[in-house]
């Protein structure tokens, strides 16, 4: 599944540059975040409770940076394992730029699933990522444009 998508966030690109590495900002938005820990330049352990369709799991895993332009671009890549659930993993491209007083952030979204999950069809987990994509967006803007 990809997506791609862009808002523009009352704050400057240097307070949503400090929130895409903040960890607490990322536990915050991450939708079904039970647990984020960590930190940029190793990565974060993130433990993730989700329900696509019938399948509810537990996703353990990891969140890392790379590509990194400090203040312009990176790009986080996140995989997890949810037991006989199967696993999900994805990568987001990050990119922000200056837009009046504020910053135009745009992320293009590449996610797939496996095991169980895979099951469900293309259109339900097309469906729920964009959805999680969506909420993590929103919820990122209106911390950023709150703090």
């Amino acid at each position: 599944m990809k997506l791609s998508e862009e808002r523009v966030i009352a704050a400057s690109p240097e307070k949503v540059w400090s929130g895409i590495l903040d960890a607490e900002v990322l536990r915050e938005c991450i939708p079904g975040c039970q647990e984020l820990t960590g930190n940029p330049d190793d990565g974060f352990d993130a433990v993730v409770v989700q329900k696509v369709g019938p399948v509810k799991a537990t996703f353990k895993g990891t969140v890392t940076l790379s590509n990194v332009e400090p203040g312009k671009s990176c790009r986080l890549s996140g995989a997890g394992k949810g037991g006989a659930a199967g696993f999900a993993k994805g990568a987001a491209t990050v990119t922000l730029e200056p837009e009046g007083d504020g910053t135009r952030l745009t992320y293009d979204v590449d996610a797939s699933v496996g095991g169980k999950l895979a099951q469900l069809g293309s259109r339900i987990i097309d469906s729920f990522s964009k959805k999680l994509a969506d909420q993590f967006f929103t919820r990122f803007q209106e911390v950023m444009e709150t703090r």
